[in-house]
């Protein structure tokens, strides 16, 4: 183990350490933070594939008295540096990906042209590939005894990351935070778009027993209907119905247990930021008005918790990249929660 008498937890972190100034090896931490610089099919805002790198920088202001948690990042919180080809490969795909939106947008027939055809399959071989190589990571160090906590990136990286909870944990439920419901077939083609990551979960892991989503505010008619011939695989929470409770006198705790009650035993959270109130959150790749304040997230999931609950890993995607680190700062302190919370509730 670390040896921290010597570490000072009340000064100024050191930046030659790792995320939060902490001083752990990936050896030695218990949880092990998988940043995933992607960002192929965003179909707005861009530059969350260079998130990670702000929020490591933006940790360095945390504080680490957390009296929720009391001294759970002592058992060890890491984080990896961004994988430089994944970064490449995402920054050329991104290129092809913007070249052929905008060709289809204006109604061009996709069959017409041999270079676009090409460029849409190669997106999405790239996208399957990436799914595996995040399946290959997560599931090494789920098989090393670590918690894994995921950094988009947009929020199509966490597929792999899913069947490796899957095989690790056996039947679960995700808890989706998110402005949308993420349950398109494809979007604009792309099987793997970040439109379609809950579809392609539901579809391809079978120990994914309940979704619940919280916070949808900006949905089709595609994804309602798929809601409501779920069976109640999906339960959604929408943003509307939410506010109209607490304005007509119900209380978050009362909802946010209403919430828990459809959870199965072993609960994943995805976190989008665009769950959020977009304040906090502004160049997120696709904000709409309306969310949640994080400390509203933060209560649900300690109320996850103590419903005896197991939190078995999270991912926390699209932070945006602007002209200030405000979304970096709102980042590193949602993942310095999280963290802790999932730390603390595996003890």
């Amino acid at each position: 183990m670390t040896d921290l008498s010597q570490f000072d937890l009340n000064g100024a972190s050191n930046p030659k350490n790792n995320i939060f100034g902490l001083p752990f090896t990936e050896e030695e931490a218990r949880l092990v933070i998988l940043p995933i610089p992607w960002e192929v099919t965003v179909s707005y805002g861009a530059g969350t594939s260079r998130a990670a790198e702000r929020v490591f920088h933006a940790s360095m202001q945390v504080d680490l008295l957390d009296t929720e948690t009391g001294d759970a990042w002592k058992k060890g919180i890491y984080m990896r540096q961004p994988d430089k080809k994944i970064l490449m490969k995402s920054d050329y795909l991104r290129k092809e990906a913007e070249l052929y939106i905008n060709y289809t947008s204006k109604g061009e027939m996709l069959e017409k042209n041999s270079f676009m055809c090409k460029s849409l399959k190669e997106i999405n071989e790239g996208s399957a590939n990436l799914n595996k190589w995040v399946y290959e990571q997560t599931r090494s160090l789920l098989n090393e005894g670590k918690l894994v906590g995921l950094l988009g990136g947009d929020h199509s990286t966490p597929l792999g990351y899913f069947k490796a909870i899957a095989e690790q944990y056996g039947d679960f439920g995700i808890l989706q935070i998110d402005a949308h419901c993420d349950l398109r077939k494809s979007y604009e083609n792309f099987d793997y778009s970040h439109a379609s990551i809950m579809y392609n979960a539901l579809q391809e892991i079978p120990q994914l027993k309940r979704l619940v989503q919280i916070g949808v505010r900006d949905y089709c008619q595609e994804e309602w209907d798929y809601i409501r011939n779920s069976n109640y695989q999906v339960i959604a929470y929408f943003d509307r119905d939410i506010k109209d409770r607490t304005f007509e006198g119900q209380h978050w705790k009362q909802i946010a247990d209403e919430i828990v009650s459809h959870l199965p035993e072993k609960v994943y959270i995805s976190f989008d930021v665009d769950g959020l109130d977009p304040k906090l959150c502004p160049h997120t790749g696709t904000p709409v008005p309306g969310g949640f304040e994080a400390g509203q997230i933060f209560y649900l999931i300690r109320r996850i918790i103590a419903s005896g609950r197991k939190f078995i890993g999270f991912d926390l995607d699209e932070i945006g990249v602007g002209d200030t680190d405000w979304d970096a700062n709102v980042g590193a302190r949602i993942l310095w929660k999280l963290c802790n919370l999932l730390v603390a509730s595996n003890s």
